[in-house]
């Protein structure tokens, strides 16, 4: 796991010196990413440079350091990642006679002699792992960027500057694009919408003009010659999932168990592999408590977990973690979140996600892995369960919505919803206050005005993905409060790829695999453990698991209301169903209190109506109201401002970034554009 970054094209120096300057620059600020050690090569005639830092954790030596040229001199890579079947590759090429004489023990050299056998697409189609790489083609003068299948990996590039002054910067983490004297830093009011619409900005896109995430699944090849980045897919998402469902798996329940073990079990072995201490993020919920419970069942020691608690009711699942960890007798820590944790990391949040997001499981997330870093230095997670075997309560509650609603004429259940928003949330909340006493417990909610509000929302769906967008969205109209803003057609909005013969459920769970799972839970992990130079892994994104789980009959994803059904059959091999078997919590934080309490002089700084005027993003009525109701606590508003409040905080951070360059000037002194 490693981080790094780069440029092609015209960069003028003054001095020799300056091209490795300028590359130790843009790798400083990656440097959590990998602190164990740094690397520079650059081709002047050429115009490319890399630069690489390191978190070593297979092959320590020096034999692993990077950049890193193939053994025919051809290819030049820097990679971050793991590949998990590197020595099956090695293998297979040792068989083939087309291993070159192995300098040591990693899959980065791995990577490259596939490359000298195989070609670059050849190599990542056998590759199993997370990667994302740069590799220069001294032959053809052509830079390649590749990322995993899921979109473990993160990867930012694009061309900044005009004409022969043009760059094309590529790299691990926004930061260090910003390092390079010819990044413009132009915000994209597109992708702000995005952003206060799903609390993430969904890839390509990225804050920036002009600077894109490589989608996942997919290689990038750009050349001097040919400045137009060309995009080609050797492993489609949406293909896989529909090719699965249309032949799905023929086999009976407990064949299909017996697969599925035999697939996690090979996966979680495989990312076991390490030479450095090992861990597992523990919830106590079905999907981690599987991965703990597989490497546990191959470990001759207790296996190091680490898990998350908060005081507030329901949202802490420790003790269910510390159950689960008893049962399998792993060596188990645990911290409890409280507010003063909150405000001691989110003037951090910023610098570690590097543009704005705001997932607010981001605060326990990094507090887990700030704790995990404290004893391992790679630590494996459940994530990914969900989406694969219909985990989410809201496909279950979409798919009857949709069931009930869409029977109804479009123009009556438009009406009916302007009926229920004609009266205040505030009036709702009361009579249902009213009522409760004389309703069952299965109808009484907290927030019933709240509820109704939203639900009025999308009674005007025209479409299962219209409502689906609906229910998944913070703001649902977030260019009447971007100034200026037009939001970009996502795949949830307008621009979904084709999910032929995948019925309601499966449609949302596909679209959260190519959406919600790389551009926020992967983002949110991530950047958290790597700003603890921790590496994570996620044993459910072993392609073969996702390949097999979308060839699983629904039936036996979700059976009788029950939902990850073959999954639970597999956990109850290994855990009582005592210990796993209740209401899902999820990943949450009480973040609506903390804004009303110990965050709200933050708050207010934050979302002053004069500095968001003077600012010149948002509405600043619009926010202010939506503020002033959420601290009477007459509405809950906290995912619409924390979304707010991130990009504020975001801003916040570049506006003294720039003030501090401009006192001090830059550290590289490289003609700008």
């Amino acid at each position: 796991m490693c981080g790094f970054a780069g440029y092609l094209g015209a960069t003028p120096f003054r001095a020799k010196g300056e091209q490795k300057a300028l590359l130790e620059h843009m790798g400083d600020t990656i440097l959590h990413r990998g602190p164990d050690d740094a690397g520079y090569w650059s081709d002047a005639e050429h115009g490319i440079a890399l630069g690489h830092r390191r978190l070593s954790i297979i092959d320590l030596s020096p034999a692993g350091r990077q950049p890193m040229a193939s053994s025919s001199g051809r290819y030049v890579i820097a990679f971050n990642g793991e590949i998990y079947n590197h020595l099956l590759m090695r293998k297979e090429l040792d068989a083939g006679e087309a291993a070159p004489q192995w300098r040591g023990r990693s899959d980065t050299e791995t990577l490259l002699a596939g490359f000298d056998a195989w070609g670059i697409p050849g190599t990542v189609e056998r590759a199993i792992g997370m990667f994302a790489f740069a590799v220069w083609d001294r032959q053809a003068k052509t830079l390649t960027l590749g990322r995993d299948r899921i979109g473990e990996k993160p990867l930012y590039y694009g061309w900044q500057g005009r004409g022969r002054e043009a760059v094309f910067l590529f790299g691990s983490e926004l930061k260090a694009l910003r390092a390079h004297p010819a990044f413009e830093h132009d915000i994209d009011r597109g992708a702000i919408c995005l952003q206060m619409r799903h609390g993430y900005i969904p890839a390509p896109h990225s804050i920036y003009r002009g600077i894109a995430k490589l989608t996942p699944g997919c290689l990038l090849s750009v050349s001097a010659r040919r400045p137009e980045p060309l995009l080609t897919t050797y492993w489609s998402g949406a293909q896989r999932m529909t090719a699965g469902a249309a032949n799905p798996f023929s086999g009976t329940a407990h064949q299909a168990v017996e697969v599925l073990e035999g697939l996690l079990m090979d996966a979680v072995g495989a990312q076991m592999m390490a030479d450095v201490p090992l861990g597992a993020f523990l919830s106590g919920g079905i999907d981690s408590s599987t991965v703990v419970a597989l490497m546990q069942a191959q470990s001759a020691r207790p296996v190091k977990t680490f898990s998350i608690g908060f005081h507030e009711d329901g949202y802490n699942e420790a003790e269910y973690a510390k159950a689960v960890a008893r049962h399998l007798g792993t060596d188990h820590t645990e911290l409890y979140v409280e507010a003063a944790h909150a405000r001691s990391i989110v003037p951090r949040l910023q610098s570690i996600y590097d543009e704005p997001f705001s997932d607010s499981s981001q605060l326990p997330t990094f507090l887990v892995s700030q704790l995990a870093k404290q004893h391992v230095t790679v630590s494996l997670s459940g994530d990914a369960g969900d989406e694969l075997f219909c985990g989410y309560n809201r496909y279950q509650f979409t798919a009857k919505l949709w069931e009930t609603i869409h029977a109804g004429p479009l123009p009556l259940r438009r009406l009916v919803a302007r009926g229920i928003t004609g009266i205040s949330v505030e009036s709702w909340t009361r009579m249902a206050r009213r009522l409760a006493p004389l309703l069952p417990a299965s109808m009484r909610f907290a927030n019933a005005g709240d509820k109704l509000h939203k639900g009025a929302q999308v009674l005007g769906s025209p479409s299962l993905d219209a409502l689906y967008l609906g229910l998944v969205s913070h703001w649902n109209d977030p260019a009447s409060l971007v100034i200026d803003g037009a939001e970009p057609a996502t795949a949830l909005s307008g621009n979904a790829p084709k999910l032929a013969g995948l019925d309601g459920v499966q449609r949302m769970m596909a679209l959260d695999l190519l959406t919600y799972l790389p551009d926020d839970i992967l983002v949110k992990v991530d950047r958290a453990a790597m700003s603890m130079s921790l590496e994570t892994r996620v044993p459910f994104l072993d392609h073969r698991v996702v390949e097999f789980a979308w060839q699983l009959p629904q039936s036996m994803k979700l059976r009788d209301g029950v939902s990850k059904w073959a999954l639970r059959q597999v956990l109850h091999r290994h855990v009582p169903k005592v210990l796993i078997e209740r209401p899902k919590m999820g990943f949450g934080v009480p973040i609506g209190a903390w804004l009303r309490g110990p965050l709200r002089e933050w708050c207010d700084s934050l979302l002053d109506p004069s500095r968001v005027r003077r600012e010149g993003f948002f509405d600043p009525v619009q926010l202010q109201t939506k503020w002033q109701e959420h601290r009477s606590g007459r509405r809950n508003w906290q995912y619409q401002l924390w979304n707010v409040l991130m990009f504020q905080s975001w801003l916040e951070q570049q506006a003294s970034a720039n003030r501090r360059v401009a006192s001090h000037g830059v550290e590289v002194t490289s003609a700008a554009p």
